[in-house]
């Protein structure tokens, strides 16, 4: 059994309180790494493409006012 096998027999096995708790906390702890890798994506220049091409878009017209 792998170690997500072994998560996921313990998550089934979960009372209705816990696996609510459980939620909220996974919801946070990915959350969170989500978070991490955005800032790490942004300092290292991965979004730096992105975000010009969508200026470019806006300058030149191409986008819509929400």
């Amino acid at each position: 059994m792998t170690k997500v096998e072994a998560i996921e027999h313990q998550i089934r096995r979960l009372s209705p309180e816990e696996f609510s708790a459980f939620r909220e906390w996974f919801a946070a702890f990915d959350a969170e790494a989500w978070d991490r890798q955005l800032e790490s994506d942004v300092r290292a220049g991965k979004l730096d493409a992105l975000a010009e091409k969508a200026l470019q878009a806006h300058a030149s017209g191409a986008t819509t006012k929400l």
